[in-house]
């Protein structure tokens, strides 16, 4: 089995404690009257890398970003060359930049809907205003929901973990527990344990088949029975495990495994929804290797179609899509040159010479 890893559209790590983040905000009051090339719903990494792709192409961008990332928890991003451990909140501070300074636009705000309209989409956000889009790139990212037990969401990506990749070095070497939640609950016992000698597998209400149990012992894991009533906090730290029965197994990180959110309800009005995960692991929007989707105009990246990529695969998946994008747009434009030419009295013609003689100028802008 390949291995899984689920994690934040911008980035995830192992925070020792919560931390109070700060978030750049500007205020975007001048929106282009006569829209964009491309609206982009999600400022995480895959989003910022699609319109940093985007406005390097000449493209008029506008980011939309609720500012609500996966990984608020998270200390570092890691796996990330040449960025290994910079604090989430650094990294897409340093995007939002990079982006306005090709010409982008990043705002914060909140996409209500997106309907079809003649040449693209209107873009309603949740204040009001509404802005038009020739074509739509959803990295809007996931919501991780977890198992109903007291103290799981508090300690969530500190010492309730979910992603070895992510979180494994931090906690090498300790008592690591599996709380079984799903499918992939055996798989991640299985790759912890190449990190600490000392894993335990929860059952909870999901025991492992025979085979699974075969493979847990031989590696030399132990698989503990019994439903999982809450987690066991002394200070700021996890330190156990307690049982239906009372019985508590002293831990030091636990590991969840989360079902996956993706944040689409704005897509409705185009017809597009989510998808169970083949893998079982939650939603997602389907798209292919380029993220398109089945709705033309509209392209996906990050957690929102790919619940396990890691920040610098989302961030590769925004950059692909965005090159997509603009190779999308300029067959449309070269489609409408050619007719131009062969008709120097259509609407498309005339409205080229428009734009040549009047630029930003015309529908008074």
């Amino acid at each position: 089995m390949a291995p899984f890893c689920q994690t934040g559209n911008g980035a995830c790590g192992n925070g020792q404690r919560l931390r109070i983040l700060s978030v750049e905000v500007v205020e975007v009051t001048d929106l282009r009257k006569d829209g964009y090339d491309v609206v982009v719903v999600g400022g995480g990494a895959a989003g910022l890398s699609g319109a940093l792709a985007l406005a390097r192409s000449r493209r008029t961008v506008l980011v939309v970003d609720a500012g609500s990332p996966r990984n608020v928890p998270a200390a570092g991003v890691h796996n990330l060359l040449a960025r290994e451990g910079i604090p989430p909140v650094e990294l897409l501070e340093r995007g939002r930049a990079e982006v306005r300074g090709y010409g982008g636009q990043v705002m914060p705000g909140e996409v209500g809907a997106v309907t079809r309209e003649k040449d693209g989409f209107a873009v309603a956000l949740t204040d009001g205003r509404a802005v038009h889009a020739r074509r739509l790139l959803v990295a809007a990212g996931a919501v991780d929901e977890l198992p109903d037990i007291p103290g799981l969401r508090a300690r969530w990506g500190r010492d309730v973990l979910h992603c070895p990749y992510c979180h494994g070095w931090e906690v090498r070497d300790q008592a690591v527990g599996v709380l079984a939640t799903g499918p992939m609950s055996v798989h991640q016992a299985l790759l912890f344990r190449q990190l600490s000698a000392d894993v335990t597998y929860f059952a909870h209400t999901l025991p492992p088949g025979d085979e699974q149990t075969e493979e847990l012992t031989a590696r030399g894991v132990g698989i503990v029975h019994g439903e999982v009533a809450s987690v066991e906090i002394d200070g700021d730290r996890l330190v156990g495990v307690r049982l239906r029965d009372g019985t508590v197994v002293g831990r030091e990180a636990l590991v969840v495994a989360s079902r996956i959110v993706v944040r689409a309800g704005f897509l409705a009005g185009l017809g597009l929804r989510p998808a169970e995960h083949p893998a079982g692991i939650g939603q997602y929007i389907p798209a292919d290797a380029t993220g398109r989707t089945e709705v033309p105009g509209v392209w996906a990246a990050g957690n929102v179609t790919d619940p396990a990529a890691q920040v610098g695969a989302a961030a590769a998946a925004g950059t692909m899509a965005g090159a997509q994008i603009n190779a999308d747009l300029i067959a449309e434009e070269t489609r409408q040159a050619v007719a131009a030419r062969r008709d120097p009295f259509s609407a498309e013609s005339e409205s080229r010479l428009c734009e040549q003689a009047m630029g930003d100028r015309r529908h008074g802008i």
